[in-house]
């Protein structure tokens, strides 16, 4: 039975179109600098399977797309990091030097394999100063981009970073950049992901030994309790009435936790994150 023909620069631009179709369907994720280091943001409904995670004690690891694949290039990573900071040397293990691994490895499959990986990747090293801060952002076909300031990827990355582009500025403080972080994730008009479905993490220069962080729980409903005042309009002069009205307590509402419940059934990694 005769097989049909396909050129080469077909077939990668039907691998391309389908990687690009994968990575569009998960949940966006943002990394941004801020004044003491780098903040990573993502909507993630799942608890068991984490976007952004750690890769040493200065870098970071943040994906999107498919689970199951982009946990092999963490994992890869980790043990890349883990044997050439034993047999040299902890200042040997660079985020450049990680970038450049994924980016082998990902052109690879590519170009070798039948699918490619429906994955985009961020590794991000804080610095002992902002000047000395990396992102590098890379593509299913291994493209590496050196990321200024912030990086956006996966579902609607390009209105993403437009809104970040926007409102991003230099040296903000944390509660600041989580808030830049949050307004860009939210299409305008839509509501911001609660409390519980955030996934959260920074690299702090300021923190002895490993810089990573996850913020959780009332850290992160601290944080975000500050965003929410930051972000409130002032308020009108108060009335000459002796009313004790004072303002509502219960105006933030999207910094309580729901209430604790059974969870819902754990994603196994099959569909795009």
């Amino acid at each position: 039975m005769p097989f049909g023909y396909a050129s080469p620069e077909q077939i990668m631009r039907d691998k391309a179109d389908y990687a690009r179709k994968g990575i569009a369907r998960g949940r966006s994720v943002v990394v941004l600098q801020y004044v003491d280091g780098i903040l990573f943001v993502a909507p993630n409904p799942s608890r068991a399977l984490h976007k952004i995670s750690e890769i040493y004690d200065r870098i970071g690891f943040a994906a999107v797309g498919r689970y199951n694949e982009f946990e092999e290039l963490r994992l890869g990573g980790i043990r890349y990091a883990d044997i050439n900071g034993y047999t040299y040397d902890r200042s040997d293990v660079t985020g450049r030097g990680l970038a450049n691994l994924y980016a082998s490895n990902l052109g690879r499959i590519f170009t070798e394999s039948i699918k490619s990986l429906e994955v985009e990747v961020v590794v991000a090293e804080v610095g002992e100063t902002k000047d000395g801060d990396a992102i590098y952002r890379l593509t299913f076909d291994g493209s590496v981009f050196d990321e200024h300031g912030f990086a956006a990827m996966g579902g609607q990355a390009e209105a993403v970073a437009g809104r970040l582009k926007e409102r991003y500025r230099e040296s903000m403080s944390l509660a600041d950049a989580l808030e830049v972080a949050l307004t860009a994730l939210t299409e305008p008009g839509g509501e911001r992901p609660p409390v519980a479905q955030l996934e959260v993490a920074v690299l702090d220069r300021n923190r002895e030994h490993r810089k990573f962080l996850r913020l959780t729980g009332a850290r992160l409903e601290r944080l975000l309790a500050q965003t929410t005042q930051q972000a409130a309009p002032a308020s009108p002069a108060e009335p000459e009435s002796g009313s004790a009205s004072g303002p509502a307590s219960g105006s933030a509402s999207g910094d309580t936790p729901p209430p604790t419940g059974p969870e819902g059934p754990v994603d196994d990694g099959s569909s795009p994150l």
